[in-house]
């Protein structure tokens, strides 16, 4: 796993929304139900990602979560910041406090040149292009079952 089980819950539930209308809002147990995500640990999720700026909530009856712009306009970054940060591509890969090209590691190089490839294709993919992949491996798994 690349990333933590929040972001992936996130990315899921995200490419969730993206697949419905944008005018409706989705409850929390849709999604869960939709995503076989816990509905307390996605609801926190959910709620972080609104107070990010890329969801709307709204309370009581037709109430849930919707995106704020359209899939198209979202970044997978946007989505992997707002939930665990991007600093992990910062770090060093071999634990050390100080790595840098003055004071690189063994592998500094080479996790730098990655590094800038992973950020590149995390700000040019959006969450239409998530929510796309996802609905194919979706079809793909259900015709693979019958």
């Amino acid at each position: 796993m690349l990333y933590s089980r929040p972001c992936e819950y996130a990315i899921r539930a995200v490419a969730h929304l993206a697949q419905q209308p944008r005018s409706r809002f989705v409850t929390v147990a849709e999604i869960a139900r939709g995503e076989d995500i816990r509905v307390p640990f996605l609801a926190r999720i959910l709620h972080q990602l609104a107070r990010a700026g890329l969801l709307l909530s709204r309370k009581g009856p037709g109430g849930g979560f919707q995106l704020v712009r359209p899939a198209r306009e979202i970044k997978l970054r946007e989505i992997i910041a707002s939930i665990e940060g991007l600093d992990g591509l910062e770090q060093c890969v071999v634990g050390l406090a100080e790595c840098s090209d003055q004071m690189p590691c063994p592998v500094h190089a080479m996790w730098k040149e990655v590094r800038a490839r992973i950020t590149r294709r995390l700000q040019r993919t959006t969450l239409a292009d998530m929510a796309q992949a996802v609905a194919r491996k979706r079809k793909l798994r259900t015709a693979a079952k019958g």
